[in-house]
């Protein structure tokens, strides 16, 4: 019994330190995207085929009533930048930010896989604990990076940016 405890802290201290090794490797390696490459959306931050604003995340999901309660890790890196400080309305900080919400959706996209990777040391059951981990922790921030982008382009295309 007592070598199954050792062998499951082992798991989960595998589990801890590779969420955390792969967070910090994204992390960096989408801190250092170029802003050209943030400036439009690719495949994988276009508008979705079925309908898709602001409005229907706010009703469907109650998104307004949340969202102050996800982490910004956009400084988390020297030289990243906080969402919540491209407050400014004029068309430069607007962009920025909409770059930057790509760039958190991006994140949050490359993030979620780690889940696969824990079937290497996990039983089935650590590895359905860890997508479902994984889908919590990411999916509302996704949520949130498309909610704020599909606020703000049109604020941006009626400023003329």
């Amino acid at each position: 019994m007592e070598r199954q405890a050792v062998s499951d802290a082992l798991a989960a201290l595998a589990c801890a330190l590779g969420w955390t090794a792969w967070s910090l490797l994204i992390g960096a390696l989408a801190h250092r995207l170029p802003r050209a490459l943030l400036a439009s959306d690719s495949w994988l931050t276009a508008p979705r085929p079925w309908p898709e604003s602001a409005h229907s995340y706010e009703r469907r999901l109650g998104i307004r009533r949340w969202k102050s309660l996800l982490p910004d890790a956009g400084d988390a890196l020297p030289g990243g930048v906080r969402k919540n400080t491209l407050v400014s309305r004029d068309p430069a900080t607007l962009r920025r930010l909409v770059e930057e919400t790509r760039r958190a959706e991006l994140v949050h996209l490359a993030l979620w896989p780690f889940w696969i990777v824990t079937a290497l040391w996990l039983p089935p059951a650590g590895v359905l604990i860890n997508l479902i981990f994984a889908t919590l922790f990411n999916l509302p921030c996704l949520w949130l990076q498309r909610y704020n982008r599909l606020r703000l382009q049109p604020l941006l295309l009626a400023m003329g940016g």
